[in-house]
């Protein structure tokens, strides 16, 4: 119970393991560099690798990218997919939560967000995997109706 309020006071400035986050068996939360702000949450795009380096070199700015021998992991800010349709060679990590494996920092930001803009991302991934991009609404509604 302490630990819990001491991480509340200090606004998860450090980073905890998977288990204290709730994470699922088998996932890790990437972690960002402490001088980022992260203050509109952060959710990971992950590709194939061999798409990483085509994708890093036509985006217009980067934030933090995350890599391992299988996929490449761009921080996103969260809610980042909603009604975007990622390609199915893409994967969307819901708070950072990323399967497993050792991804490692390659790509820090010059600027002190650490979110690559999802929309050209969004578009990149498709032109590099092939596919037309799709605006999904999923039944969702377009806007919070008023009580």
């Amino acid at each position: 119970m302490l630990r819990n309020a001491l991480s509340q006071l200090l606004g998860g400035r450090r980073a905890r393991p998977a288990e204290e986050d709730g994470a699922a068996p088998g996932r890790i939360r990437l972690p960002l560099p402490p001088a980022l702000s992260a203050s509109l949450g952060c959710d990971a795009v992950g590709v194939p690798a061999r798409y990483g380096f085509r994708l890093m070199s036509h985006l217009p700015r980067a934030g933090c990218v995350f890599a391992d021998a299988d996929q490449w992991w761009w921080i996103v800010p969260s809610g980042s997919d909603l009604d975007l349709d990622w390609p199915e060679q893409a994967s969307y990590a819901t708070g950072a939560y990323v399967p497993a494996g050792r991804p490692r920092l390659i790509h820090a930001p010059d600027s002190r967000t650490p979110y690559t803009p999802p929309i050209p991302l969004f578009l990149m991934v498709c032109q590099v995997t092939g596919v037309v991009p799709s605006w999904d609404p999923s039944g969702r509604p377009k806007a919070v109706p008023a009580p």
